[in-house]
């Protein structure tokens, strides 16, 4: 996924530690894109546990992001048109403080 998205002209950044845990990718500042695979994501607590994290990101002011391996490999054109839409939207930047 990261090669496809290198000539994007936004910078990347891979297994980036942001809440205590290490997310897959981080694109810009604020844009965390978390990639599922059955094996570490499938049971309860896992799901339970990464629920969390990404509450605890989006406190912190990031956009979440999560998708299946079978998506980014079976449904790129899919994924690429989320991540080219959230890029155009700004949710890569940090976001504006709030009072």
């Amino acid at each position: 996924m990261v090669v496809r998205l290198s000539g994007w002209g936004v910078p990347l950044r891979q297994q980036v530690r942001l809440a205590g845990r290490r997310v897959d990718i981080v694109i810009g500042s604020h844009l965390v894109v978390q990639i599922d695979g059955y094996a570490h994501h499938s049971s309860s607590a896992q799901r339970g546990s990464d629920v969390a994290h990404d509450a605890e990101l989006r406190l912190r002011g990031y956009t979440v992001l999560r998708l299946s391996y079978a998506q980014t490999v079976h449904g790129w054109e899919d994924v690429e048109r989320t991540l080219q839409a959230a890029i155009a939207r700004g949710l890569h930047l940090p976001p504006p403080r709030r009072r």
